[in-house]
């Protein structure tokens, strides 16, 4: 993926299918219940997932290729969206669009980030969570820089980060190095 070579359909493929696994580790630790059914053969005691409602937010536009992997393991989660850029100037997340299930106040809801980089927009998607009553919540992100981990921890301890590779720093524009360049770029091929 990091290739600079690597294309956009490439990208995208691969994209999915770390998000897909990603989503296993994510949701490991739901509760679950023992419930009866029936085999072929006979009835039996099996566990599932313990009526946990879940809802996938990507921050838009990088965000969406992770939520695509999530909902195919997790097909029944509402989908919400946050849209939010980064101000090349200032580094600061500027919103332009919030759209979020009525129920999310009663769901486990995972903000989805390709890069974590200075935190900013995934802090702010998590306090727009928070106002809307969200009180469970986790971060899955595919590329991570240590700034942007210890902003949103400071600014949101209860909250887990789940990043598949973590990064060595920041450049001066905010850039993950070595990083793999501007993902929603890569995904919808606008480089």
């Amino acid at each position: 993926m990091r290739n600079k070579n690597t294309g956009t359909k490439e990208f995208r493929e691969l994209l999915y299918e770390i998000s897909m696994l990603m989503s296993y580790e994510i949701t490991r630790d739901l509760p679950l219940e023992d419930v009866v059914i029936e085999t072929p053969i006979a009835p039996m005691k099996a566990q599932m997932i313990s009526g946990k409602k879940l809802a996938v937010v990507p921050i838009l536009r990088a965000g969406l290729s992770m939520a695509d992997g999530f909902l195919k393991i997790e097909p029944a989660a509402k989908v919400g969206h946050i849209g939010l850029y980064r101000d090349h100037e200032t580094h600061q997340p500027v919103l332009y669009y919030c759209k979020l299930p009525e129920d999310i106040s009663e769901r486990l809801a995972i903000v989805t980030d390709p890069m974590l980089a200075t935190g900013g927009s995934a802090s702010d998607a998590i306090n727009i969570l928070k106002k809307a009553g969200c009180r469970n919540i986790k971060l899955m992100c595919l590329v991570g820089a240590p700034e942007g981990v210890e902003y949103v921890s400071k600014n949101h301890p209860d909250v887990d980060i789940f990043i598949a590779a973590m990064d060595k720093c920041l450049n001066e524009n905010k850039y993950i190095v070595p990083g793999l360049g501007d993902a929603g770029d890569r995904i919808f091929g606008t480089i």
